[in-house]
């Protein structure tokens, strides 16, 4: 475990996250640590800083355990020190969006508030499109303050959504977009199992 005066860089925590699927599960997470990656993952963009991300965060055991058997048993469910829910509000743009602008004047805040009617107003598809956008970025942001403070995480959608959003109670208007298990490695990712040259994921200008 990292001490604060020891997070990696930026690019040390791209390089090292890995997907880890056994975790030491009689690590705790102190609150504090907690907030400290939501607070962070919470500055992931979003269109229009509609901020859609909603972060349901378990940590009981029992709660885990239940969440483990709609994961269809993946150890790292039960065993890591917190679960995060990562879901997100398909309708925030139309949940008073001048809040979203609450610091700007106030003829920027109406002036954002029409644009984001516009753009979303009759567009279900777009609505979900952006949600997901949304919570995949912040996810993203979470795991990589979890590996720069030291911790190791695994994000997964291999689970029953359906059981998944009955256990945490997801509202009506939400979507869960993934789980991440956070936590401190009980043993190594294996090695990585065959990234892409760039030449073939990287394109000049067009395919």
């Amino acid at each position: 475990m990292l001490r604060q005066d020891q997070t990696l860089s930026t690019i040390e925590a791209i390089q090292q996250r890995r997907s880890i699927k056994h975790y030491d599960s009689s690590w705790k997470m102190a609150k504090s640590e907690i907030d400290e990656l939501v607070s962070l993952a919470a500055l992931a963009p979003t269109a229009f800083n509609i901020q859609h991300y909603r972060f349901v965060v378990v940590t009981d055991p029992a709660e885990k355990a239940a969440l483990g058997e709609a994961a269809f048993g993946q150890p790292q469910v039960a065993e890591c020190s917190a679960l995060f829910v990562i879901c997100a509000d398909i309708k925030a743009w139309d949940k008073n969006p001048q809040r979203y602008w609450r610091n700007s004047p106030k003829e920027v805040q109406d002036g954002i508030a029409d644009a984001i009617k516009g753009y979303y107003e009759g567009r279900e598809s777009i609505q979900r499109d952006d949600a997901e956008l949304s919570a995949g970025m912040a996810a993203q942001t979470l795991m990589l303050a979890a590996k720069s403070l030291g911790y190791d995480s695994c994000p997964m959608r291999g689970f029953d959504f359906d059981k998944v959003a009955k256990i945490v109670n997801l509202p009506p208007d939400h979507l869960i977009a993934m789980m991440v298990a956070v936590g401190k490695a009980a043993e190594p990712a294996h090695p990585r199992s065959g990234p892409l040259p760039l030449s073939e994921v990287m394109l000049n200008g067009k395919f």
